[in-house]
């Protein structure tokens, strides 16, 4: 089969490899939609070169792409029973890989392993590709009622999104400022809009903030028209939103996020990678404020979030502004690239 491997400095290469098949304890998928995350982008852009950071190991040799698996099981290895995983199963895949022992992995928080974290698509072969072998214990049911492509945003995007909401404990009454609304930014504003909140998107692109409105949006801001912080309190009687949350990772709006939220008010980071600035006393000690770091989600987070989306009939497919054949990675990856789209997505 092939597959889609990054190579660094904004290339890939469809590589060859052998078909996978399951070993004890491990499954193989027919992968029928795997997402495009914002993720992504830092492995296609890097200098090519393996690193290990943060407890999260990386591969030195090529390993096809792609951490949103969607697809259905077609082999199951030794020691599987029929109640984990059967052949014809329609599954989400949990993308990463730890010791299934520590009490991270038995609460479902495989990527907070104690023992080192493996996550499929960067040092294990991921999604971009018509197979993909993973560990049952990775496999979250994906009801049937959602399509193969929705169940793929879930397996990262809109997961995370759903997992940062959580974090942030948000309820109906509030407002909430989405700083950036990429894949990640829309889903968050696709599912606090369902929960009830009032939502202030931002995005420096014009094409972002129009598709935030058609997602749920109750007002939109251009950062770099406005200045954001000020926006938001003219928005919110002078106080600020109750609750915030980059998705950026651009250390302007992460500042932001933290400043425009009211005295007791909570801001989420989920943008990957870069720093902030802040000062403490004003923007944080004298106003009480909480900043809460949200790395996607559990394995029962993710099943959390498909049966919100499916009991509500969530448009998550909206998302999708483009669906490319593995033969389109090239060009797939050239327009994801210019961060002025909606999601993207393989379909097989």
């Amino acid at each position: 089969m092939r597959g889609v491997v990054f190579l660094g400095n904004r290339r890939l290469e469809l590589m060859e490899f052998e078909d996978p098949s399951p070993g004890p304890r491990e499954v193989v998928l027919e992968i029928k939609a795997s997402g495009m995350c914002g993720s992504d982008l830092h492995r296609y852009r890097a200098a090519p070169g393996p690193s290990n950071a943060g407890g999260v190991r990386r591969a030195a040799g090529p390993v096809i792409a792609g951490h949103e698996p969607c697809g259905v099981v077609v082999a199951v290895g030794a020691g599987v029973s029929e109640r984990e995983a059967r052949v014809g199963q329609r599954v989400m895949d949990h993308h990463y890989g730890g010791c299934g022992t520590c009490k991270h992995c038995a609460s479902g928080w495989a990527q907070m392993c104690l023992d080192g974290t493996t996550v499929f698509g960067s040092a294990a072969n991921g999604a971009h590709a018509p197979y993909m072998k993973v560990p049952v214990s990775t496999l979250v049911p994906l009801p049937e009622s959602l399509s193969f492509e929705v169940g793929a945003a879930i397996s990262c995007g809109t997961g995370t999104a759903f997992g940062a909401l959580r974090r942030l404990d948000l309820r109906g009454d509030e407002t909430i400022a989405i700083f950036g609304q990429g894949p990640v930014g829309l889903s968050a504003t696709q599912l606090a809009a369902a929960m009830g909140a009032r939502v202030i998107a931002l995005d420096i692109s014009a094409e972002r903030r129009a598709l935030a409105k058609t997602f749920g949006a109750d007002v939109v801001v251009d950062p770099l028209a406005d200045d954001p912080v000020a926006a938001i309190r003219d928005l919110t009687h002078g106080e600020g939103v109750h609750k915030s949350m980059d998705c950026s990772s651009s250390p302007d709006a992460r500042a932001a996020a933290v400043r425009a939220v009211r005295t007791w008010g909570i801001a989420c980071y989920v943008g990957e990678g870069g720093n902030v600035t802040l000062d403490v006393s004003p923007d944080m000690l004298r106003r009480q404020v909480t900043i809460v770091g949200s790395w996607t989600f559990s394995k029962n987070g993710q099943a959390d979030c498909a049966e919100f989306v499916a009991d509500r009939g969530i448009a998550v497919e909206r998302l999708f502004t483009h669906r490319w054949t593995l033969d389109q990675a090239r060009e797939a990856y050239e327009l994801f690239d210019t961060q002025t789209t909606g999601k993207g997505v393989f379909v097989m």
